[in-house]
């Protein structure tokens, strides 16, 4: 049976060193891979392009840090990870081995099961007899496993951690910290990028599923009461986002519609209006990645998929060859629900305070207590009864006053209502206090580099051609002599560490044909090659071939640094010779 795309490019990665499972001579881990040597810069570049269009271009009011890896447990508390970052595991009561639920019953009975509780799960199992697809035995013990990575801070058994399983929670708790940094001005985003692990239960798909990897996320952060984004309009108008909405999905669709940017507003679509502007940067930032699209859409979550803290969510899906629609990042509003959480469990105040331009006037009832009548009226008890009465909030003893005829009682004391005098003041105030809303893009890196592989990988006359865009190409340029003679590999030499010095990511090949070298760097994706032969020696200059094309031009070496760089932006460089 011939080989498949998926099959190929894997053993492509792990013989060119993309990627390959980790501790494999103790015979790997599943959720586990390395990155090698060509895996990381391909990476990193997946990263820094994140960085542009996530940070760079809005660097006036988005902003990264780095906060800690593990975090106490309180925190995770406060999040809803500790009740609600759950999945359902099952175990083969012969065999031992455990599945996680949900994904059996999709696999095996064909039913979409994502975000059905037990009951429901067991239901399935039972009514479609589904057994062990290891041994063929019963399943059972089915329950709720917590995702978490369990640690310990230090040698105090009680001083319990968890590892991160998002990067959200530590922008939260920096949250007051980054706004004052920020001269307290919103709309203001908060970037992550860093290592989260999930102890997942049955991660399969490759490097698609892992327990531990890296998430790039973004907390954005604004007031509710003015949650207009002139971004979109001024970026986006007239564009249109591929969309499979959940009341689309109710009535059975399963198709995508487009939607312009200020329709989904309008039609109350989108609940946020920066929601919709992040989903049309990464609708770019994954085309940038050699994505067309038509090959993503984004897919809103039912109401029982939702995530504890989600009023809206929605998935960015990429085809891919092996799975079809893969999901690459998550858009979630979010609301006030983790600053809010924050506040309530740490007792730290989080909210903004919000000047108004004017101040207002309120006007409002107030209880005025005759305290010398109340002294004389319960003598030996009035102690008692003004600790009562000072613990009560001004609209609590209101609502008790007006609702009282000739007595009010309070605790055990029934007071005549003429001690007690409503009047109406006049306050001026000058702001208020408000939780920030916020909606958050996040990614995970190790997912979008396989997404870019797939995409990338191209069978050219039994050749393998990786076509990447040249600004995400691990190794950027090849320098080849055309004979390996001294002469030629001298000046191959030379122009190869003039490359290097000058900033770009450079191999050197002398082995073999000048063809079987183009297919190996094709192989890795290096965009272009240089290539020194008998006119080189003459008058310094080499040729540039280009990978996807194979059109060759002819430049002098001392423009070699100058074209290079105009074609690893995109850009053509058969126009600048």
């Amino acid at each position: 049976m011939a080989e498949d795309k998926f099959e190929k490019l894997i053993d492509l990665a792990i013989r060119r060193g993309f990627f390959w499972s980790s501790y494999e001579i103790y015979g790997g881990v599943a959720g586990f891979y390395d990155l090698g040597p060509l895996g990381t810069r391909l990476k990193n570049n997946i990263i820094e392009l994140w960085r542009k269009h996530f940070i760079q271009q809005h660097q006036e009011f988005v902003v990264e840090i780095e906060t800690p890896v593990i975090a106490p447990a309180r925190v995770f508390e406060a999040s809803g990870h500790l009740e609600h970052f759950t999945d359902p595991v099952i175990e083969c009561l012969k065999c031992k081995r455990k599945y996680r639920a949900d994904q059996l019953v999709e696999e095996l009975a064909g039913i979409k099961a994502e975000g059905m509780d037990l009951k429901e799960l067991l239901e399935i199992i039972e009514k479609k007899n589904i057994k062990c697809p290891n041994c063929g035995g019963p399943l059972g013990n089915l329950r709720y496993f917590n995702l978490l990575f369990e640690t310990y801070i230090g040698p105090y058994s009680e001083n319990k951690g968890f590892l991160r399983p998002e990067t959200a929670q530590g922008m939260f708790v920096s949250f007051k910290r980054v706004f004052q940094v920020m001269r307290e001005r919103l709309p203001l985003g908060i970037a992550q990028i860093g290592k989260v692990a999930r102890n997942e239960i049955s991660p399969r798909q490759s490097i698609m599923r892992l327990r531990e990897f890296t998430i790039m996320e973004l907390e954005f952060f604004y007031d509710p009461d003015k949650p207009h984004c002139p971004l979109l309009e001024e970026r986006y108008s007239g564009e249109k986002l591929r969309i499979l909405t959940a009341d689309a999905k109710s009535r059975g669709e399963e198709r995508p519609e487009e939607y312009e940017a200020l329709e989904l507003i309008n039609e109350k679509i989108i609940k946020a209006p920066w929601l919709v502007y992040w989903m049309f940067v990464s609708r770019d930032f994954v085309h940038n990645l050699g994505i067309s699209f038509t090959d993503m859409f984004f897919d809103e979550k039912m109401p029982h998929e939702l995530a504890h803290y989600s009023k809206q969510t929605f998935d960015q899906l990429v085809k891919v060859s092996r799975w079809g629609w893969i999901e690459v990042s998550g858009h979630a509003y979010r609301y006030d629900y983790d600053l809010a959480r924050h506040i309530e469990f740490s007792g730290q105040d989080l909210a903004v305070f919000k000047k108004f331009e004017k101040p207002t006037i309120l006007k409002e009832k107030k209880v005025i207590i005759d305290k010398a009548g109340l002294a004389k009226e319960f003598r030996s008890e009035i102690s008692s009864l003004m600790r009562i009465l000072e613990s009560m909030s001004n609209e609590k003893l209101l609502k008790v006053v007006e609702s009282s005829t000739d007595v009010v009682v309070i605790d055990k004391f029934r007071i005549p209502k003429r001690y007690f005098k409503v009047i109406e003041v006049e306050k001026k105030i000058y702001g208020k206090k408000y939780v920030p809303h916020v909606v958050e893009p996040s990614f995970g890196a190790e997912r979008l580099l396989y997404v870019t592989l797939d995409h990338a990988f191209h069978e050219s006359e039994e050749r393998v051609v990786l076509k990447l865009p040249p600004y995400l190409a691990p190794i950027q340029v090849a320098v080849f002599p055309l004979l390996s003679r001294k002469e030629f590999i001298l000046k191959a030499r030379e122009i190869h560490m003039k490359l290097i010095r000058e900033g770009f990511y450079v191999i050197y090949d002398d082995s073999g044909s000048i063809g079987r070298r183009y297919a190996r760097a094709d192989e890795i994706g290096v965009p272009f090659a240089i290539t020194i032969d008998y006119q080189t020696l003459k008058d310094n200059t080499v040729t540039i071939r280009d990978r996807d094309s194979r059109k060759q031009i002819r430049v002098r070496i001392e423009d070699l640094s100058k074209i290079l760089y105009k074609g690893l932006k995109g850009e053509n460089i058969f126009e600048f010779v």
